[in-house]
């Protein structure tokens, strides 16, 4: 009987953050994130946005636990009805998502019905810093009426944030410009600016004070049955002037071609897989991936990956290149492989110089290091699938991702046995300490990287790489062991005997026959899949279930999971309801990924 004499291993990360309790609209674009969009009155609490200059996100807020949504909104609608204000969180509002990402409501003032939608434009003649809030309203009385409508705010909190939020030291400061107000802060130069204006002449009032406030309004006459329609623009920049700049680009394109060209592009991503239910998860995942695993830095325009743009995730705007690579990357490839192509590059030209060391910094600077070998093989096996999927070989001769297969390839053997073809790692995919050298789920990546590199790296160098069939061979002579007493396969194990039978929820021995280390009928993997029991509550194993024997019960959990607000997170309950780090853009990318593939791959039903 196999003994374990390592602990127990932990996860480098901080405890989860729990749940907002407000249940939040989200939407966003790669330039600016809006995630706390009030369900009760449709106020936008914060505006997120990326700094590579700060390799963190600046986010500007009403109050600063605008997480929860306390205090005033950063900008919320107003409405006054024949002189008589309504608050829209008298009356209910009924929010839908228009393609699963455009928050959209309809709510009612006396005889008005009114529909707004939330959106940040997003397309080829839509990439702009900004957002749109635009309302809809309908006179259904028999009597004429003057509407009073705008928004107003609050500038009460900004905050830097890699991990963990750092407010700024100057005092807020809110002004007005060529009609526009400008919200920002006192010190120069500055990091981040808005600018909030309306589609046609308005109003416009500022308050002083620690959190200064704000105001616009305009006034619309409805005839009877009458209807009208109103935005207002907000944008930002990396100062005041630039962030003016992209209000007045928002106001002259007019909000409803930047809707029109949104509601295109994101069509364009959309994915099927006949089955309703999985298609609004699919692509509420896959559009949060996009949007909230990829950024565009306000002050370089350059794309970057990270964990997630979603404030209350503990890992931030940090991230790990195995999920970049395999979890954020087939999602946008799903809907976008152009993008894909360029974020692969982009990958390399920032984490290709140490592959698999450790978690990153956005800009790729190194933020916590300890290799993983999982990491190290992610970059050929990314560019193995960009290439299967897409027929694009040509990505091959991109002279930084040559260098980044010849460095991953050095890391790789680097780490190789000097008596078995088995490679060792510090740490699992998930971040814990490694229980054992040498991991059945890294060997296995890594047997599969290595057909990749014998492939494209050149025929010298390649006569050089191991035997991915050796690794193979090993890992069924050398992880096959009698536990309980019955054969099954170790997920760790040394060179001296011992072994670890403890699953790792994101290194998983589900994943084995992705890797073609064994076939999804082999008797072993079978039994060592049903040995590792129950899922637990890190929702990455329960993607990494969909590739094992029970994957059309693990498709129907899915189909009936609400997850945090339909998108991941990284610790859920037995329903699925998420428990902790939510808002986690990179594992929605696996979960779009992995129930696609699951359907069309595998041929799973739930």
């Amino acid at each position: 009987m196999e003994v374990n004499l390592y602990p127990a291993p932990v996860s480098s990360l901080p405890s989860p953050r729990p749940i907002p309790r407000v249940p939040w609209q989200i939407t966003g674009n790669h330039w600016l994130a809006l995630p706390c969009v009030h369900p009760a009155n449709g106020a936008v609490h914060a505006v997120g946005v990326l700094h590579r200059g700060a390799r963190s996100a600046v986010e500007l807020a009403g109050h600063a636990e605008f997480q929860e949504g306390e205090g005033p909104a950063l900008l919320r609608p107003t409405l006054a009805v024949n002189g008589a204000a309504h608050d829209f969180a008298s009356s209910p509002m009924a929010w839908e998502r228009a393609l699963e990402w455009l928050p959209t409501f309809t709510s009612q003032a006396g005889p008005l019905v009114i529909r707004g939608t939330v959106f940040a434009p997003f397309g080829r003649d839509a990439d702009v810093a900004g957002a749109v809030y635009a309302l809809s309203l309908e006179n259904r009385s028999r009597a004429a009426c003057t509407v009073r409508v705008g928004v107003e705010g609050s500038l009460g909190h900004r905050q830097l944030r890699v991990r963990t939020p750092r407010p700024f030291a100057d005092p807020h400061r809110v002004g007005v410009q060529d009609g526009y107000v400008v919200l920002d802060g006192s010190a120069e130069p500055g990091l981040v600016a808005l600018a909030v204006g309306a589609d046609a002449e308005s109003g416009v009032a500022v308050s002083g004070g620690p959190a200064p406030g704000y105001a616009m309004a305009r006034e619309v006459e409805l005839a009877a049955g009458g209807r009208e329609q109103v935005a207002f623009y907000l944008a930002a920049g990396p100062e005041r002037d630039g962030a003016l700049a992209s209000a007045a680009v928002l106001r002259r394109r007019g909000w409803r071609e930047l809707l029109a060209g949104t509601r295109d592009a994101l069509q364009a991503l959309q994915q099927s897989t006949g089955v309703e239910p999985l298609d609004r998860l699919i692509n509420r995942n896959l559009l949060f991936a996009y949007f909230y695993g990829v950024g565009r830095a306000l002050d370089d325009a350059h794309y970057y990956l990270m964990r997630t743009r979603a404030p209350w995730h503990a890992a931030g705007v940090t991230v790990r290149d195995w999920e970049a690579l395999t979890w954020t990357l087939p999602a946008v490839q799903l809907g976008d492989p152009p993008l894909a192509r360029e974020l692969i590059l982009r990958a390399c030209e920032l984490h290709g110089y140490a592959p698999g060391r450790g978690v990153h910094y956005l800009d790729g600077t190194l933020f916590e290091p300890g290799f993983c070998l999982d990491g190290a093989a992610a970059f050929p096996l990314a560019v193995d699938r960009y290439i299967r999927d897409t027929g694009d070989d040509a990505i091959v001769d991109e002279p930084v991702l040559g260098d980044t297969l010849y460095g991953a390839h050095d890391e790789i053997a680097d780490r190789r046995d000097g008596d078995w073809p088995l490679y060792s790692t510090e740490v699992t995919p998930s971040g814990a300490p490694a229980a054992q050298p040498f991991t059945l789920h890294g060997n296995a990546a890594v047997a599969m990287a290595l057909e990749v590199l014998r492939r494209t790296l050149d025929e010298e160098t390649a006569r050089d790489v191991q035997d991915p069939e050796g690794v193979r061979a090993a890992l069924a002579r050398h992880f096959l062991r009698t536990h309980d007493g019955a054969p099954r396969l170790a997920t760790a194990i040394d060179a001296a005997g011992h072994a670890h039978f403890e699953d790792d929820a994101v290194g998983s021995a589900f994943w084995l026959p992705l890797y073609e280390a064994v076939a999804r009928q082999d008797s072993t993997y079978r039994r060592t899949a049903k040995a590792l029991g129950a899922p637990g509550e890190r929702l990455a194993e329960h993607c990494a279930r969909l590739m094992g024997p029970d994957a059309s019960a693990m498709l129907k959990w899915f189909r009936r999971a609400p997850l945090d607000g339909g998108v991941a997170a990284e610790t859920v309950d037995e329903a699925g309801r998420a428990t902790g780090n939510g808002g986690d853009a990179s594992l929605s990318g696996l979960v779009a990924w992995s129930v696609w593939y699951a359907v069309h791959a595998l041929g799973e039903h739930p």
